[in-house]
């Protein structure tokens, strides 16, 4: 089973939203959201994962590109 999350920073924490499942956490940084995410998975789909069923977690977050500094003219 694959469980996708979109990934946000909310200016003070990073936060996950499942997509298609009632799943939301969060963390100060993103390996502590990444934990986040697994332990509050595991704990949702408890029940497959004692069946047997393998998840895999899909993470998606937006990021902003700024333009690459041009050198000055020669």
């Amino acid at each position: 089973m694959l469980v996708k999350f979109d990934i946000y920073f909310d200016g003070e924490y990073w936060c996950a939203r499942g997509i298609g499942v009632s799943i939301f956490t969060q963390g100060k940084t993103l390996d502590e959201l990444m934990e986040n995410i697994k332990e509050a998975t595991s704990l949702h789909f408890e029940e497959v994962l004692l069946a047997g069923e393998e998840l895999k977690i899909l993470s998606i977050s937006e990021v902003e590109v700024q333009p690459l500094a041009k050198a000055s003219g020669c």
